[in-house]
């Protein structure tokens, strides 16, 4: 068994706006930070599978990449999931291409359904997750949130598509690309 997501790897100019918030805030916000190399948008998380639906889930991914036209985001403000009160995720959200993500995220979760993958049923919502967060100070969460909420952390080409292997280890996840698509639209 393989547990793999659809996503893609950010670019290095986000990079150092997460560094900086990480080195300023990791005292009140204590969980863990995602590593730089491992700043990701997930297009749909596919889970735990068997090899031969692998092989499908490539060629499913690669005809939806030949369809697709790149996307130009840009990175804007700080929000948590599920709520403020109770934050388990601190993200980095995406204003331009959001609409144009949203649609990719929907051809990509149709396209592995008719191969059988099953949809988790979840809205998506573009953002690149920054921390996990184990414990938090509310008011220091809140003023954090509120003191990033028109900041621009960069732009960004979603340009392709990218089948991910996740290995959960002792010191966080290791992220393997499987198998990489260029958008040729």
């Amino acid at each position: 068994m393989i547990r793999v997501f659809i996503g893609f790897f950010t670019t290095k100019q986000i990079h150092d706006h997460v560094e900086q918030i990480a080195s300023r805030w990791e005292r009140y916000i204590k969980g863990n930070w995602v590593k730089p190399q491992n700043l990701h948008m997930t297009f749909q998380f596919v889970g735990e599978i068997e090899e031969p639906l692998l092989l499908s889930i490539v060629k499913s991914m690669q005809e939806v990449a030949q369809r697709q036209r790149p996307i130009d985001v840009k990175y804007k403000s700080l929000g948590v999931f599920p709520n403020l009160e109770k934050a388990r995720v601190l993200w980095i959200g995406v204003s331009d291409g959001h609409e144009e993500l949203k649609t990719l995220s929907r051809d990509i979760v149709r396209a592995n359904k008719r191969i059988g993958v099953r949809d988790e049923g979840k809205p998506f919502h573009p953002h690149v997750t920054i921390c996990r967060i184990k414990e938090f100070d509310r008011k220091k969460l809140r003023d954090m949130l509120k003191q990033y909420e028109n900041t621009n952390f960069g732009t960004d080409k979603v340009d392709r598509l990218a089948i991910i292997k996740s290995s959960l280890t002792q010191v966080g996840p290791v992220y393997t690309i499987i198998e990489e698509f260029y958008f040729g639209g």
